[in-house]
């Protein structure tokens, strides 16, 4: 069954109109880092406007995986995903990895129009490996540039010695994109300011 999600004004995806402008925020935890090797464990999205308004919450999906898959991830991930919760999820989850990526694309497609949206989150490259490699049709639905809120970090650190505000450290994927958009308004107020518009500029 395709995932019917209700915005936060109470409107529905399918009743109001797609939008270029909207945002896709997303977060995976994996078992491992190498998409050759490693799966997806839990999936959650989010859709803002270009003020980082958020417009709708998606599902927050937690993937079945068998136990010799989780036998199998590294002191890390074991430790982490133990710690969350999130290992005893996967295993009582009924959705399959084919039914979180059916269920994502229909969210985000009910409020982005295909290939126009960019992804957004920290390191949010690492998460397109994945989807590129386990939910190519949604992958293929984004638009091919992406907003890379660790690379922000990286430099407002280096360049103006900001550092970021604190983090939680539940290493859930709802939580994840949460903490993400909310450093993103973090920099905004903090770094960007709106151009002054100098006599050079003008037409």
């Amino acid at each position: 069954m395709l995932w019917a999600e209700t915005a936060r004004d109470g409107s529905r995806g399918d009743e109001v109109a797609r939008s270029p402008e909207h945002l896709v925020w997303l977060d995976m935890e994996m078992t491992g880092l190498d998409p050759e090797t490693c799966v997806p464990l839990e999936i959650a999205s989010v859709i803002t406007d270009n003020e980082l308004n958020v417009v709708a919450e998606g599902p927050n999906l937690v993937i079945h995986q068998p136990d010799e898959v989780l036998d199998a991830m590294d002191e890390w991930n074991t430790r982490q995903h133990g710690q969350s919760g999130l290992t005893e999820a996967v295993r009582s989850s009924r959705v399959s990895l084919e039914q979180a990526e059916e269920m994502t694309l229909a969210f985000v497609s009910a409020w982005t129009e295909p290939g126009r949206s960019p992804l957004c989150g920290n390191s949010i490259g690492q998460d397109r490996r994945f989807l590129r490699r386990y939910m190519p049709r949604f992958e293929q639905h984004l638009h091919y540039r992406v907003i890379d809120i660790s690379s922000i970090k990286e430099l407002a650190a280096r360049w103006y010695g900001v550092e970021p505000p604190a983090k939680g450290e539940s290493h859930r994927a709802l939580d994840d994109v949460h903490e993400s958009l909310e450093e993103l308004r973090f920099y905004r107020r903090t770094l960007f300011r709106t151009p002054t518009r100098t006599a050079e500029s003008k037409p």
